[in-house]
């Protein structure tokens, strides 16, 4: 391949990338309360005794206290959902809880600058993500569902007459709050269940705010329960005797752990965990469109996201060129402000998160790789790290087997479609993983021989609420979104 030109050779050389002058999103539209309570039976507690404090990972500022959920909390929130189920929500006609999930989903479009500029002061992520992917996304989760709800005869094959679980535990994680909880809250109203749910400790504050959808909602008490905690009140949950449905998205060791807790007790159980997800990118791909899509894979959302193409596969005869046509791209991200329209990468979550990414990212280095990160000054307060590519890596490196949950793509190469998959089935996941080609045969070829439950073909990170996803081994099992997102909150 020819050496392109230089401004030595005369060619004419690349006019410097325009500047953003700052863009911030207002704090106007939020208002926080100094201290929250738990939701229980329709209404707010007083703050408890024991609370944690939800900080601005952007600048370590506090944003709000937190109540802790004793065990007697617990009691009384599946005491109220189980109330509510049976005595108001499975007796609700499948119509008119429809009408309850529509209201909510315009309530969340009503509200969505607050929901996005909220999600993006306690979470860290950029506020055109939130803006535009995470609650949008939520309502259309509500509203999809709300369709669901006079049609559940349809959702599962040969079953006429399916019936609610009862009463459902969801324990969520930090990475998409809102999002998260619209997954798991919307299929089981809709199916006729009632709910207690526990946001990320370090991530609640929309999952109160949406507290406060249900009552403007008027939401009969007791069908959703927030209750917030570490995760001593997340085990606590899950383990309840009262509860007939758990689901957790989360880290693959927690689950584990729940799952061995509700073992031989009847509870059914969903488990969406962890990824190491491979994006695939074959020499005949079209490769601008690809970096755009290993951009999107591995540093949406700070890289914390389940399904992240964190292990890139490209082709040995065009890896060269690929790999440097992705540090040029990285070199135009913008990391900084979360409020700032202008930012692609924003804070780490959390100062924990922030160790383990630092900690994974020094075994790289000290097994060989070698680490690339442009020059991108980091804020002097908050939880921060560059976008990274780590290259010189092979399939016994950490970085290249270890779900990092953070802004960091290991980078192999592969010569034959054959090595391709075998080097994406390496692992003990089973999420996710992207394929890049012009020819669909190739696409089909490979789809159909990837261990995952969520293959993409020439794009990445695409949802949609009639999609189901999820995995398998290490990733979990059941599936959320879609039909089949039903299935899970169904007595059949």
């Amino acid at each position: 391949m020819p050496r392109p030109l230089s401004p030595a050779d005369g060619a004419p050389a690349r006019p410097a990338p325009l500047g953003y002058a700052p863009a911030p999103e207002s704090r106007a539209s939020v208002r926080l309360r100094p201290a929250y309570g738990l939701f229980v039976d329709g209404s707010f507690t007083e703050p408890g005794d024991a609370t944690f404090t939800s900080v601005n990972p952007a600048d370590e500022q506090p944003l709000a206290e937190v109540t802790t959920a004793t065990e007697a909390d617990l009691d009384r929130a599946v005491a109220a959902a189980r109330r509510a189920f049976d005595g108001v929500w499975s007796r609700t006609t499948p119509a008119e809880r429809g009408k309850y999930l529509y209201r909510i989903s315009r309530i969340i479009q009503d509200r969505a600058r607050e929901l996005a500029v909220l999600e993006s002061l306690d979470n860290g992520k950029p506020i055109r993500e939130s803006r535009d992917v995470d609650i949008p996304l939520a309502a259309a989760h509500f509203f999809y569902y709300a369709g669901w709800a006079d049609k559940l005869p349809f959702a599962v094959p040969g079953v006429p007459a399916p019936r609610p679980v009862g009463v459902a535990a969801q324990v969520i994680p930090w990475n998409f709050p809102l999002l998260m909880l619209a997954w798991k809250i919307a299929p089981a109203l809709a199916a006729g269940n009632t709910v207690v749910l526990k946001p990320a400790e370090t991530t609640p504050l929309t999952a109160l705010a949406f507290a406060e959808i249900c009552q403007e909602a008027q939401l009969p008490p007791g069908v959703v329960n927030i209750v917030t905690g570490a995760g001593g009140t997340g085990r606590a949950l899950v383990s309840h005797p009262g509860v007939d449905k758990v689901a957790f998205t989360g880290s693959t060791d927690v689950g584990r752990e729940i799952a061995r807790a509700v073992a031989g007790t009847g509870t059914r159980l969903t488990l969406e965990l962890g990824g190491k997800g491979a994006n695939i990118v074959y020499a005949d791909a079209a490769l601008d469109q690809a970096v755009e899509g290993i951009v999107t894979g591995i540093f949406f959302n700070q890289g914390h996201v389940c399904c992240a193409g964190s292990r890139l596969l490209v082709q040995e005869s065009v890896a060269e060129e690929v790999v440097g046509r992705l540090k040029e791209r990285v070199t135009r991200l913008r990391l900084g402000d979360p409020l700032d329209k202008n930012t692609d990468i924003g804070a780490i979550n959390s100062a924990a998160q922030l160790a383990r990414i630092q900690d994974l990212a020094r075994a790289g280095r000290e097994e060989g790789g070698e680490q690339w990160s442009p020059d991108c000054p980091l804020p002097g307060s908050g939880y921060w790290f560059a976008p990274t590519v780590f290259t010189g890596v092979t399939q016994a490196h950490r970085v290249a087997r270890e779900e990092i949950f953070g802004p960091v793509l290991s980078v192999l190469t592969f010569r034959t479609p054959e090595e391709a998959v075998a080097k994406a089935n390496n692992t003990p996941y089973g999420l996710s993983a992207g394929i890049w080609t012009q020819k669909g045969s190739r696409s089909l070829w490979t789809a159909r021989r990837l261990r995952a439950g969520v293959i993409w073909s020439n794009t990445f990170n695409t949802f949609d609420p009639a999609s189901p996803f999820g995995g398998y081994r290490e990733s979990g099992y059941g599936r959320e979104g879609g039909r089949h997102g039903l299935e899970a909150y169904l007595d059949v």
